[in-house]
């Protein structure tokens, strides 16, 4: 049985965000195959998000044949279930080269 998400609004601070980026990628400081920061276009995340009864996304780690790292991100029911019917996403733009100039780019 499914779990319904919660209401959350997902806000975090900028010093707080920067704190947080900064210690994962000082942890993973020698490890190659650590997870890098990635975006997904609004043109599929607004593709997911209207579908009738989504109320918000999950994102699923994944991997290719090659073994290369990946995500899936599906729509989320009121009731907390995958919308395995609608819309799904993977293949996200990583950094580099798609990187930001911003705080959050330069953290650590």
């Amino acid at each position: 049985m499914s779990t319904p998400l919660p209401d959350r609004d997902h806000k975090i601070g900028l010093d707080e965000a920067v704190r947080l980026v900064t210690a994962r990628r000082q942890a993973d400081v020698g490890t190659p195959d650590a997870e890098r920061p990635f975006a997904f276009h609004r043109l599929g995340l607004d593709a997911v998000l209207v579908q009738a009864a989504c109320i918000g996304i999950r994102a699923y780690p994944a991997q290719h044949d090659d073994g290369s790292h990946t995500w899936v991100l599906v729509g989320v029911d009121k009731d907390g279930n995958d919308m395995t019917a609608g819309q799904l996403l993977q293949d996200p733009l990583l950094c580099p080269p798609w990187c930001g100039d911003g705080v959050l780019a330069g953290a650590g």
